[in-house]
Formats: C-alpha cells, structure tokens, sequence
C-alpha cells in the first residue's frame, strides 16, 4: 500500500482521479480495453467531476459499480444507480458498458448470479473505492466475509453504516435505510491490479487507523487494504489525524 496525504479533500478527488486515468489508459494500451469498478459517496463527488473530463477513450472501457442497496430502484436518489448515472454516466459520451446491480429485482439470487457471470472471467484493471466510518470496504460491513470467492453478495449492512447514510443525508431516517445490499466481495476487491482508496475527512480518521493498525479481522474489514502493493490510499489532513509520523 501507497499512503498519499493531499492538502485538501479537493486535491484528494484531483490525485484519485488523475491517477485512475493513467491506469485505465495503460490497461487500454497493453491490452485495447480496460475493467473498471466505481464507488458511490460524498468521498468520490471530487473524483467524479475531475474523471469525467479526463480524456480517456470511454468506449473501450466496461464499467461495474461497487454496490447496491436491497429494494431501491434506479430513480430513487437515495439509490447507487441514480448517484452514478448522475454523476458518471450522464457526462461519458460512448461507455463501451456500464453493468447496474439491479439490488430491486424480484430475484435477487438470480441478479448475484448474472453478476457473476459477467465478473467471474474478467481481470478487473481498476478498482475505485472508500473506507466507511465502521472500516467497511464496499458495503463488506463488520463482520465481514474475508473467505468468499463469489464476486457479488448479499450482504447485512450494520447500524453504525446505515446512520452514516443518514448522517451524510442520503436518508431522512434510520427506518428508511435498507438492512441489505448487493456488494463486490473482499476476495474480489483484492484481486484488481490495482485499488484507488479514497479517503478524506475527520470522521475518518479512526476508520484510516483501523485500517493501518488494527489486527486483520472480520471486524477490521478495510485492513484487507494493508498488504494489497497496488494499493494507493488517498488521505486529507484531517482523515489522516490519528497516524503517525510524517507519511507525506
């Protein structure tokens, strides 16, 4: 793992964004086309407004998205799906493809299958993503599942993530979180050739400790991250508090 600590949560957006760029442009010139996960979140809303103006060729890339809530449906904007067709989706002219987890389908089974039939042979080029405030990496919430080999899941999602959700005001309530999501695992994650991991903000700061210091646990989901080499972890000042030492 690489530690990059950026002047501002800007700057933070700016760094992922640029660096993601160059790695999709390298997938696509060794191998003419690039596999690519994207994450949701107020932490990735700086990467999306620099990555959507990069000059990339959309067309040979083939995008799938980190995660989903159970029961909610695209038009909802609360939902993952609404949050990237708004804010990636929309703005790239020719996305060779984009592959929604449709978490609201009357078989929900039946959706994690087709997902993974569509993942299970692909090498994934780049995965962007987040740490959440419980170490949580994707929606793999505490305790999470470290032996799968399925790409997606289903997963429960713990109270401490779901009122961050109402903390951020992606929800008006506790009640109105789903319980559930569809979620790439944690094998999966860690089997892209390289992670962009996005972390800015003081209500971070425990979860970026956890993430360098805790023990490797189910209940420290996001130290997987430690021993993944292409692995850059991108922090702000005040995400990056409780570490110590200069790691600029």
């Amino acid at each position: 793992m690489r530690i990059t600590i950026c002047d501002d949560k800007h700057d933070l957006g700016t760094q992922a964004a640029k660096l993601g760029a160059k790695l999709i442009k390298e997938a696509i010139l060794e191998k003419g086309k690039a596999v690519i996960v994207l994450p949701t979140g107020l932490s990735q809303i700086d990467m999306y407004d620099v990555l959507t103006k990069e000059s990339i060729p959309w067309d040979k890339v083939e995008a799938f998205h980190l995660d989903e809530y159970v029961g909610l449906s695209a038009s909802n904007p609360s939902s993952f799906r609404y949050y990237l067709q708004k804010r990636f989706v929309s703005k790239i002219k020719g996305l060779g493809a984009f592959h929604e987890i449709e978490a609201d389908a009357k078989d929900l089974l039946g959706e994690v299958k087709r997902l993974n039939d569509l993942l299970s042979d692909k090498v994934v080029d780049v995965i962007f993503l987040g740490i959440g405030e419980n170490g949580h990496i994707a929606f793999n919430d505490p305790p999470a599942n470290l032996e799968t080999t399925n790409p997606f899941i289903i997963v429960n999602l713990e109270e401490r993530c779901r009122r961050q959700q109402v903390s951020e005001k992606w929800f008006a309530s506790l009640d109105e979180v789903p319980t559930q999501a569809i979620s790439i695992s944690i094998r999966q994650i860690l089997k892209a050739k390289s992670l962009i991991c996005s972390v800015p903000d003081q209500r971070k700061a425990r979860a970026v400790a956890m993430c360098l210091y805790d023990q490797l646990s189910p209940y420290s989901p996001c130290t997987v991250l430690r021993d993944k080499e292409e692995c850059t972890l991108l922090l702000d000042k005040p995400s990056s508090m409780l570490i110590l030492g200069d790691r600029r």
